[in-house]
């Protein structure tokens, strides 16, 4: 998918507020989930207003091999678009994502954005799967899922702490 290839463009403080209250809003998502919505927004809002217009949205599903006609697009814009601005904001394409998981959405072209995102292979797997997520989301373990987040952000940052040290006593030996 050419639409989610390449360097992630870095929000701008528009967005970032749109990020920071979609979080406080939208518990039952783990961070981690959040982070990878918050990645595919980033690239589909080429203007970085901070809201997916109809192009935007177009140019999106025609690189993930979804073309839609224009009829096709607004109804697509329609079923989202929850204060009916003719625009999707972050909080709305987070409602793509959260009606997926209930099997809600209509729209190929909503289906084709919810699928694009795979952070844990919900509803991958048959009945077990099924009644798995069912169990984890009445006990409610996005808490869990944060501290594994924060858990291995911590590790990584470990990591390059130690290859950043192991860079500079290289570094050191060339100086002598």
């Amino acid at each position: 998918m050419a639409a989610l290839s390449g360097p992630v463009p870095k929000p701008n403080g528009t967005q970032r507020k749109f990020f920071q209250d979609a979080r406080a809003k939208f518990r039952e998502m783990s961070l981690r989930e959040l982070g990878d919505y918050e990645k595919l927004f980033c690239r589909f809002d080429t203007d970085q207003s901070g809201y997916l217009s109809d192009t935007e949205l177009k140019y999106a599903l025609e690189k993930m091999g979804a073309p839609q006609s224009h009829l096709a697009l607004r109804a697509l814009i329609k079923e989202i678009d929850l204060d009916l601005d003719g625009k999707i904001s972050y909080e709305e394409f987070l409602m793509i994502f959260k009606l997926a998981k209930e099997g809600k959405l209509v729209s190929e072209g909503l289906k084709k954005i919810a699928a694009c995102v795979n952070v844990d292979e919900a509803g991958v797997g048959g009945a077990a799967a099924f009644f798995e997520k069912k169990a984890a989301a009445i006990n409610n373990t996005s808490a869990a899922d944060d501290a594994a987040f924060f858990a291995e952000r911590k590790a990584k940052a470990a990591e390059a702490a130690k290859s950043k040290a192991a860079f500079k006593a290289k570094m050191a030996s060339f100086g002598k």
